[in-house]
């Protein structure tokens, strides 16, 4: 039981860091990453918060990877919950600062996007499955034998269009983050050897039910 605690607690503090380098990374003001622009586009024709859009869509995300074959855990849940609502709250405490120009925002995209990778550590060392994004691109690649970059290239292409088409705010960060993450992460794996490949992930069945035999 205090071993699960102690995933959980990781987990949660993961999904916090992760939507606080995003918040991070749009105060940058340099565009924002590839699904924050989907998110803020749909968000400003709808009229709803950015936190609350990426719920939504997480939601979505999430229905259509399990109906492509894809199971899911409390991370998975937790993952398309909390985000949003960490991101909502931060945005709302305005305490982070605007960046008004180039360097400093190109500093700030890079802080950013190294807590997100920081985040992804915790979340993905918990165990409790990936979140709804990645679990729809191991959908994709599954179902068209794309390699795994292809297929999360497609899909965060795909949203880059539609929230940028709705006015979402592209830039020239949109691509420091496209490209950017996966040498962030790398390098924060690299610094706590973490193998993301070893990790093997309970679905929400076997999480619960350890939860159940612990009372």
């Amino acid at each position: 039981m205090i071993k699960c605690t102690a995933r959980i607690i990781n987990l949660v503090f993961g999904l916090f860091l992760y939507a606080l380098g995003a918040a991070v990374t749009m105060k940058a003001n340099l565009g924002y990453a590839p699904w924050d622009v989907f998110h803020q586009g749909i968000a400003q024709t709808i009229g709803m918060s950015i936190g609350r859009v990426s719920i939504l869509a997480g939601l979505v995300i999430c229905v259509l990877a399990i109906l492509l074959g894809e199971k899911f855990g409390i991370g998975t849940i937790l993952n398309m919950l909390l985000i949003g609502l960490f991101l909502d709250w931060i945005l709302q405490m305005d305490a982070l600062p605007r960046m008004e120009n180039f360097f400093s925002g190109l500093l700030m995209m890079a802080a950013g996007l190294f807590i997100i990778a920081l985040g992804s550590y915790f979340y993905i060392n918990a165990g409790f499955g990936a979140g709804p994004r990645d679990s729809l691109m191991v959908a994709v690649k599954r179902k068209t034998g794309l390699a795994a970059g292809i297929s999360r290239t497609v899909i965060e292409g795909s949203a880059v269009l539609i929230g940028w088409l709705l006015g979402g705010p592209l830039g020239l960060g949109t691509v420091i983050a496209a490209f950017g993450i996966g040498l962030c992460i790398q390098i924060v794996f690299s610094l706590f050897r973490f193998d993301p490949t070893r990790v093997r992930h309970e679905t929400a069945g076997t999480t619960f039910q350890k939860l159940k035999s612990s009372f």
